[in-house]
């Protein structure tokens, strides 16, 4: 364990202890101290810290960070489709298919892989995990965009924009059913689903808030083509959000009607737009990605039926 102890400054006092955290680790984001937090390895005054915690000046800190897994992950020479670069980031359109980081049952052949081939090891290392440069994730069978760190001052900025839902973050999706409205939203708690914890479900309680917004594209016999803007963005929240309002995404075989659409190899979701401000610069980047053809095919072929 790397131990750290500090007292809360004037500047500080009031705010919550993740944000507190943040600003006075190197190389913790408050999605990573809010991890600490809730795994106890955080103290105020002696007494481990709860999350909603406010601070005040002169409270004593301490905090332990555990080591990095020494897990070791090869560099592969897997082409990318790489949308912008510049010395501390790049935007990746990833296809459907590629898990972003190696886990159980993917330990290889991953987006961090070919990451690490293509920057030749140059990505941030930031929170205590083997996923460099992954400030932000999407589904193995969700294509598009994401902007990933290769160093850990963009890593914290961009991951900062992500905690305050700065973030600009469209997505094309085509799902069952037809709506009335042109634009709508879903918003409540999604948590753990209370029986399968491998599936999370909107919730009542032990939940995180989640918004998503969303406007008719196109309509087809039994399916919507919509066009979905993430104001949060929790783990799989726009499968878990339409699959409540009774419209799943076509081919999610998780949320979606059991006989699910095989022709779609998983649901049919991309991340087509993704803006934010340059750690750098300070000038805001906005970057879009053409539908694949994976959903351009569907598209043609609901239309025609």
């Amino acid at each position: 364990m790397i131990r750290h102890e500090f007292s809360v400054s004037p500047e500080l006092a009031g705010q919550r202890i993740d944000k507190v955290l943040a600003e006075n680790l190197t190389d913790v984001t408050r999605s990573f101290a809010q991890q600490l937090i809730e795994q106890g390895l955080v103290l105020c005054n002696g007494k481990k810290a709860a999350k909603s915690l406010k601070v005040a000046v002169g409270d004593s800190v301490v905090c332990e960070i555990p080591p990095p897994q020494n897990t070791e992950i090869i560099p592969r020479n897997i082409p990318l489709d790489i949308v912008y670069e510049d010395d501390v980031l790049l935007v990746v359109n990833k296809p459907k298919g590629m898990v972003v980081h190696p886990a159980p049952g993917n330990p290889d052949g991953t987006l961090v892989n070919a990451l690490l081939y293509h920057c030749h090891g140059n990505l941030s290392g930031i929170n205590g995990e083997i996923r460099p440069g992954i400030v932000h994730r999407i589904d193995k069978d969700t294509s598009g965009l994401l902007v990933v760190a290769k160093d850990n001052a963009a890593h914290l900025a961009l991951s900062e924009q992500f905690a305050v839902h700065s973030i600009t973050r469209v997505y094309q999706t085509v799902v069952y059913g037809g709506f009335r409205e042109d634009d709508g939203f879903v918003e409540g708690l999604i948590g753990r689903h209370p029986v399968d914890r491998k599936r999370m479900a909107v919730v009542n309680k032990n939940g995180k808030y989640a918004y998503t917004a969303y406007h008719v594209e196109a309509r087809f016999r039994g399916f919507t083509h919509l066009s979905v803007r993430l104001k949060t963005g929790r783990t799989h929240q726009i499968r878990v959000h339409m699959a409540s309002i009774g419209h799943p995404v076509a081919g999610d075989a998780v949320y979606g009607p059991h006989k699910v659409l095989t022709q779609l190899q998983g649901q049919c979701l991309h991340a087509g737009t993704l803006g934010f401000i340059h750690p750098s610069s300070g000038k805001y980047m906005e970057f879009q990605s053409e539908l694949p053809l994976y959903f351009t095919d569907f598209l043609k072929q609901i239309q025609k039926e």
